[in-house]
């Protein structure tokens, strides 16, 4: 399974990147792997509230349809709408297909996260 060191991840298989006071959140390589053919995602609206360790949304495939788990919390400030016409990009490209843009609400929730290691350990 292919990681991201730059990235942080929760063991609920999404990564954040963080830019400042924002966060990309996407879902990791092994997640879309799991899937399989993604066929559709449920995202939040712009200007709603996620917070850490709840769902915020559903990613549907061709075996099942799975929980988005928020790795952190924050006010959605745009949504990935190439994800709308092209669902299966998350297969193509886990880590360029971003689902939601966050200002995060509290930047310190990124040191609860973990590291491209210890997620791959995890896995094993």
């Amino acid at each position: 399974m292919k990681v991201i060191p730059s990235l942080k991840y929760s063991s609920k298989h999404t990564w954040a990147k963080v830019e400042g006071e924002y966060a990309y959140v996407g879902i990791t390589d092994f997640a879309q792997d799991q899937l399989g053919e993604v066929l559709f995602v449920e995202m939040p609206e712009v200007e709603d509230t996620i917070t850490k360790d709840e769902d915020f949304g559903v990613v549907e495939s061709s075996k099942v349809a799975s929980d988005l788990i928020a790795p952190v919390s924050g006010e959605v400030v745009e949504i990935n709408e190439k994800l709308e016409d092209e669902p299966e990009y998350i297969n193509e490209d886990p880590y360029d297909a971003w689902i939601i843009k966050v200002k995060m609400s509290d930047a310190n929730e990124v040191n609860e996260l973990i590291s491209s290691d210890d997620y791959e350990k995890g896995l094993e």
